[in-house]
C-alpha cells in the first residue's frame, strides 16, 4: 500500500483560531495529494498559555473544536490525527490525540500517558495522565499507532503497538528546545522504527521554545522526510510493502524472550 502522509508543522498565530489553522493545513494537504494529515501536540490549546487559561479552554471530545476538525477532515477527504485539550469532569484536562477518517468519523483517541515533569516544566500541574495504551486502529494504510511527545522516550509504547500489528507509529509533539534536544528527537524516532521494524513519524509544532524538525523514518531507520524550524507541511510517501520484507529478513519480534522479560 502506497500513500502520502503530511506532517503539519504549525505555529499558532494570534489572529487565527485552532480550527482555522486546521483548515489552512487541510487545504494545503489536499493540494499536495496527502492521504493522512497529522498535527502536533497542543494543537487546540498551546502549552504556552497560563494554567488557568488552559483549564478554561478545555472541551469534551464532542465539543466545538473536535466537531470542526472532524468536519474539515470530511470536507477535504483526509484521514487526520489532531490533538485536543480534553475536558475532564474529575480534574485537570487530558492531553488527547484523535484519529478521524476521511468521512469525518472518529476512529480512535489516546490520552497521553507520560507527563513531562522535567527541568522547569511540570505537565502534571495542568494535565491528568491517561491510563491506557493505545490499541492500533485499522485504516486503509494499515494499522496506525499513537504516542504523544514524551511517550517517545518510553519504548514500551511503540513495542506494544508493534506487537498489535502496527505498521506506522505517529508521535504528535511539542518537543521542548534545549541542548541536544533536536538530536535526541530524531535519534529516538529512528530507534523506535529500527527496534520495531515499522514506519515512525513525529510532528512537532514551531511555537516559541519548540523545535519543529518533523520527520519520518522507514523500518530500517532511514529518514524519509525532514522539516526545518519554521512552519511548513512536510510530506512523505510511504510504501507499507516494505514491512514484510524487513520483518522476514530480521524477525526481531519473533525472537523476543518472553520467558525472561515482558
Amino acid at each position: 500500500m502506497r500513500f502520502t502522509i503530511g506532517l503539519a508543522q504549525c505555529c499558532h498565530r494570534q489572529d487565527e483560531d485552532a480550527a482555522a489553522l486546521v483548515a489552512r493545513f487541510a487545504d494545503e494537504a489536499q493540494k499536495a495529494s496527502v492521504d493522512l494529515l497529522v498535527f502536533p501536540e497542543s494543537l487546540m490549546s498551546p502549552l504556552g498559555e497560563s494554567t488557568q487559561a488552559f483549564f478554561t479552554a478545555a472541551q469534551p471530545l464532542d465539543g466545538p473544536f473536535a466537531r470542526a476538525a472532524d468536519a474539515i477532515a470530511a470536507r477535504h477527504g483526509l484521514w487526520m490525527v489532531y490533538t485536543v485539550n480534553e475536558a475532564n469532569p474529575d480534574g485537570k484536562p487530558f492531553n488527547t490525540a484523535v484519529i478521524v477518517d476521511d468521512a469525518g468519523v472518529r476512529r480512535g483517541a489516546y490520552r497521553k500517558m507520560h507527563l513531562f515533569d522535567a527541568g522547569d516544566k511540570r505537565e502534571s500541574d495542568r494535565m491528568t495522565a491517561g491510563d491506557k495504551l493505545f490499541e492500533p486502529v485499522d485504516t486503509p494504510f494499515g494499522k496506525l499507532g499513537l504516542g504523544v511527545c514524551y511517550d517517545l522516550r518510553f519504548p514500551e509504547v511503540a513495542r506494544h503497538a508493534a506487537l498489535a500489528g502496527c505498521g506506522l507509529m505517529l508521535y504528535p509533539a511539542a518537543w521542548v528546545d534545549g541542548p541536544r534536544k533536536a538530536e535526541q528527537w530524531k535519534t529516538l524516532l529512528a530507534a523506535r522504527s529500527i527496534e520495531n521494524e515499522m514506519f515512525v513519524a513525529g510532528v512537532c509544532c514551531v511555537d516559541e521554545d519548540r523545535i519543529g524538525r518533523s520527520c519520518a523514518f522507514d523500518p530500517m531507520g532511514i529518514e524519509l522526510a525532514s522539516g526545518g524550524s519554521a512552519e511548513e507541511l512536510v510530506t512523505c510517501r510511504i510504501d507499507t510493502g516494505a514491512l514484510d520484507a524487513v520483518r522476514k529478513n530480521m524477525p526481531v519480534l519473533e525472537h523476543r524472550r518472553e520467558d525472561l522479560y515482558r
